[in-house]
């Protein structure tokens, strides 16, 4: 897709993102919701709403790009982790709430540096029994990566493995 048509595109969906802002709200406050879930949507909107982030808001259409990008991922996570009928039953806008969330969050992060893209991916994962919406929106690799540590008995065992090799030799 040549980059006018992208930004023409992304122009369209930017049109829905106070639309997306209200559903995040009512979202938000139905019980149905999971707590975790209610505390990302409030996350979502105070980053829409505070002009200062990743990409401020006052450089016109670039600035509401991230904004569009993050609510579109708490949507399709969401839906990944529940059921989208929750979603399409407050969404008050034109067109499929799931179609919009999925285009936005595969068009944003073509028009986002994509260290800022990285970043906001980072820490959201498709789940083994989710619908696998995540899947598309997540292309790029995070910038940030949880390393496990290591389990503590198997240091120990390093420990026991490496005394008991010099004890070998002298024998």
């Amino acid at each position: 897709m040549e980059k006018a048509q992208l930004k023409s595109r992304m122009k369209n969906l930017l049109m829905f993102l106070p639309n997306m802002v209200v559903l995040c709200a009512r979202l938000m406050v139905d019980s149905r919701v999971p707590r975790v879930e209610r505390a990302l949507f409030a996350a979502a909107i105070i980053y829409a709403i505070i002009p200062f982030d990743f990409i401020p808001d006052m450089i016109p259409f670039v600035g509401q790009i991230d904004d569009l990008f993050l609510i579109s991922l708490t949507l399709l996570r969401l839906i990944d982790r529940t059921d989208d009928i929750i979603v399409r039953e407050h969404w008050r806008g034109g067109g499929d709430i799931v179609q919009l969330a999925e285009s936005a969050a595969t068009l944003a992060p073509l028009l986002m540096p994509r260290r800022i893209s990285r970043v906001l991916l980072s820490r959201v994962k498709p789940t083994a029994e989710g619908s696998g919406l995540l899947v598309n929106a997540s292309k790029f690799e995070p910038l940030m990566v949880e390393v496990p540590e290591r389990q503590k008995p198997d240091r120990e065992e390093g420990r026991e493995e490496a005394r008991a090799a010099p004890q070998a030799k002298s024998a």
